[in-house]
């Protein structure tokens, strides 16, 4: 089903199919069922991007038919969340009556908050000027009213911020307020909601922890924050720069310090610890001084490489978050030659896509 063509009345039974499916494919692993986490019908994506179509003096959102490749205009989009509905005509109308803004615009994308905050990127192709900002800054005093507006603009080798180019995300969990720094262009979990559901699971199956938490693709701490409540210190790694200094941000922003960000890919940091690669960040970080018995991975979608899935086999307990249960599969080959799999969740990050976020609590068998 197209994402322009959501029906909620049918998406019970799209979970439903998902959680069957991830049954499956989970099966030589495991005999349970996954836990299912739903998603709302409507409103639950906290991004979204989309071309600008010119028509003489029209302008429009435009989206292309996956099969068909036919341009649809959109007024409306389901799936984003309420507040990006909210702008995207306004913006539009605001833009049509706006030479300066729409001349060379070809994209625009928005990211928004469960907060009222929303940062809306134009995309050109066209270098940007004084003339430019100063009609961007007028447009954010005309938005202004919908929540706390920021704008950016794009174009080659060229990027002008009207003040700010990123938001803060309020998530509540377990009876906290967590605020999260997300940047633009930066990866953060599109649907808010179903990410609550994930912290939350983590949470639950990591609660009678006592040691050090090993968090390796933390981004900007989306888990490292609130699983800090359940460890005594937590080591978290990315290779990210923009992520690694929003992780560190977070933890002021949110006066935990018990967590310690590494800049550093998955692949070095196994090497670090193998003893194959020396690290001055690594040695400055004080990672030799961590007792780590948990490790939580979040990989991205191709999943761990060989030296990571080794790395990740010495810890007693494994967490893995998964945006491809296809990879998580393979890697489950390896890593069930030495741990349980004890519990599986379904994310349903993704409605009416075939797109599935698995979640697997493994634990090491004994010796």
């Amino acid at each position: 089903m197209s994402a322009h063509t959501i029906d909620p009345r049918h998406y019970q039974q799209q979970l439903h199919d998902k959680a069957e499916q991830l049954q499956q494919l989970l099966q030589p692993f495991s005999s349970q069922v996954p836990e299912v986490f739903a998603s709302q019908p409507r409103h639950y994506r906290m991004r979204a991007e989309f071309r600008i179509w010119h028509d003489g003096e029209q302008l429009d959102y435009v989206m292309f038919d996956s099969e068909t490749k036919a341009r649809i205009a959109l007024t409306e989009f389901d799936p984003a969340s309420l507040l990006i509905n909210q702008l995207m005509p306004r913006l539009r109308d605001y833009l049509r009556g706006n030479n300066s803004l729409r001349w060379k615009l070809f994209q625009v994308e928005f990211l928004s908050t469960t907060t009222q905050q929303v940062l809306i990127s134009l995309i050109y192709h066209r270098q940007l000027d004084d003339a430019w900002l100063q009609q961007a800054q007028l447009l954010r005093q005309q938005l202004s009213d919908l929540g706390q507006i920021d704008i950016i603009g794009r174009a080659k080798k060229q990027k002008l911020c009207v003040d700010r180019d990123w938001v803060v995300e309020t998530l509540p969990i377990n009876g906290r307020d967590y605020h999260f720094q997300q940047v633009e262009n930066s990866f953060t979990q599109p649907n808010a909601g179903v990410n609550k559901h994930m912290i939350e699971w983590a949470l639950k199956h990591t609660e009678k922890s006592t040691d050090d938490l090993l968090e390796l693709y933390c981004g900007n701490g989306n888990f490292s924050l609130p699983l800090a409540q359940n460890f005594r210190r937590v080591l978290a790694t990315e290779i990210s720069k923009t992520s690694v200094a929003s992780a560190r941000y977070n933890c002021e922003l949110n006066n935990i310090d018990n967590v310690t960000v590494v800049r550093m890919s998955a692949e070095d940091f196994s090497a670090v610890l193998s003893g194959e690669k020396d690290s001055v960040r690594a040695r400055e970080a004080g990672v030799a001084d961590f007792a780590c018995r948990t490790v939580l991975v979040d990989p991205p979608r191709a999943g761990l490489d060989s030296d990571t899935l080794a790395l990740v086999q010495r810890y007693p307990t494994i967490i893995y978050i998964s945006c491809n249960p296809l990879t998580l599969v393979e890697n489950l080959v390896q890593l069930q030659q030495t741990h349980d799999v004890v519990a599986t969740a379904l994310f349903d990050q993704f409605p009416y896509t075939h797109h599935m976020e698995a979640g697997v609590v493994l634990v090491r068998r004994p010796d």
